[in-house]
């Protein structure tokens, strides 16, 4: 697979990084959506894994994450993430018009997806949703003490695999800081708004989820799901696995399990956009 390229999106978010596997003969296009606090950067194996299976892969470095510019890890309203997120599906639907998107978000990055989903779900012809903060995330609370904790992320808790803990900490573009309260308060904001919005309707939906995830638990992400599901939902837990899955010692059985998600709901036709093939 050719290396990534890489690009900025127009203004007004031309501040943001945006990461592209491109692949001539694609059939649908993916959208990567990465959590709180890493990058795309850290997502090669998952791009090289879709377009093998038919897909032409894209995605940012959402703002103060990664290449992207912006004061580290500070959010302080999603709303302009979903916007920016809505700007590279807009921009890969021109390059590779009339296919199918399907978005996959991690951890945060689900929790984008599924604001995204609630506000331009017609566009999609699936979602994908990994680990998603979702319902409530107790890191919220911090927003309320005097002093926020600089606790180190305990890297153990991201997978059984030893050395995705070690890549993670030797990472310059990861953030290894504390949390920035008016991002907490952004999450928790966000958080209420998709509690309150709309479900997903019709949208194919897959949620995947860690059964021994510490990081984002999957009981209070259950509630979120079950405020938003639609009538397509598709749940998954893994066993023992933790919060990153895709970089789980299963990880290639998650993989195969969103691939075969992806190309039932295409051959199919259901969701927008979907085709036989």
């Amino acid at each position: 697979m050719a290396e990534p390229t890489q690009s900025r999106l127009e203004q007004p978010h031309d501040d943001v990084v945006v990461h592209t596997w491109d692949n001539p003969q694609a059939h649908w296009i993916a959208v990567l959506v990465h959590g709180y606090g890493e990058h795309l950067g850290r997502y090669p194996h998952v791009a090289r894994w879709l377009v093998e299976h038919g897909a032409t892969v894209t995605g940012p470095d959402h703002v103060g994450h990664g290449r992207s510019a912006g004061e580290r890890v500070l959010i302080v309203d999603f709303e302009p993430v979903v916007d920016a997120v809505h700007a590279v599906v807009r921009d890969a639907r021109s390059r590779y018009a009339g296919l199918p998107v399907v978005l996959i978000g991690h951890s945060m990055g689900g929790m984008l997806g599924a604001r995204y989903a609630q506000r331009h779900g017609d566009e999609f012809a699936a979602l994908v949703l990994s680990g998603p903060v979702l319902g409530s995330w107790e890191p919220t609370e911090l927003a309320e003490l005097s002093e926020i904790p600089d606790d180190p992320l305990d890297v153990s808790t991201l997978s059984r695999d030893d050395q995705v803990g070690a890549e993670y900490s030797a990472d310059p573009l990861v953030w290894h800081g504390p949390f920035k309260r008016p991002t907490l308060r952004a999450f928790a904001s966000m958080l209420g708004t998709i509690n309150e919005g709309p479900d997903l309707g019709a949208l194919p939906t897959l949620w995947a989820h860690g059964a021994n995830d510490q990081l984002v638990p999957i009981e209070p992400t259950r509630v979120g799901i079950e405020r938003i599901a639609g009538s397509e939902l598709t749940a998954i837990e893994y066993d023992g696995a933790r919060h990153e899955i895709f970089n789980e010692t299963n990880s290639a059985d998650v993989l195969a399990d969103v691939t075969d998600f992806v190309d039932a709901v295409l051959t199919a036709g259901t969701g927008a956009g979907a085709v036989q093939r």
